[in-house]
C-alpha cells in the first residue's frame, strides 16, 4: 500500500479532527468547516463571499451551512442595526459539535436583542476561552 507524506512548509492550518471523523457530516460539510477554520478571524463570512472563493455555488453552500448548523458546528445569529432592523448574520463556528444548551461565556450578554458590541465581546471571550483550554 502506498504511503502519502505531506510536506508542511507554511500557510497550513492546524485543526481538530472531530468534524473530519463525524459520520453525520457529508464531505461537503467537512470541507466547508475546514475552510472556515483555515480563514483568518477577521474574514467576513457571507454566502456570496464563500461562493467567490469556492467552486460550490450559493445553494450548495447554503445546504452545507444548514448541515453544519443541524450537527451543532455552526450557529447563526441575526444582527440588528441601531433601529432594530435585521441585517447580517453572525456566524459562530465550533471545532466540535455543541448541543445547543451551551452558550458563549460573557458578562451579561443581551442575546434577546443583540448589539454588534455584545456579540463581538461574546466571540472574543469564546475565542480566548478556547485558546486557554487548548494551551493548558
Amino acid at each position: 500500500m502506498p504511503v502519502f507524506r505531506i510536506e508542511k512548509n507554511e500557510n497550513y492550518t492546524t485543526m481538530s479532527n472531530c468534524h473530519l471523523k463525524d459520520p453525520r457530516l457529508s464531505l461537503k460539510a467537512k470541507g466547508l468547516l475546514s475552510l472556515f477554520l483555515s480563514l483568518p478571524d477577521s474574514w467576513k463570512y457571507s454566502i456570496g463571499g464563500l461562493a467567490q472563493i469556492c467552486k460550490e455555488g450559493k445553494s450548495g453552500i447554503r445546504s452545507g451551512l444548514n448541515e453544519l448548523e443541524e450537527a451543532g458546528y455552526l450557529r447563526r445569529i441575526r444582527q440588528r442595526d441601531e433601529r432594530g432592523l435585521l441585517r447580517d448574520n453572525l456566524y459562530v463556528i465550533y471545532e466540535s459539535p455543541q448541543d445547543g444548551s451551551e452558550q458563549p461565556m460573557s458578562e451579561n450578554p443581551t442575546l434577546d436583542n443583540p448589539t454588534l458590541e455584545n456579540l463581538h465581546r461574546i466571540i472574543l471571550r469564546w475565542k480566548n476561552l478556547r485558546w486557554k483550554t487548548a494551551h493548558n
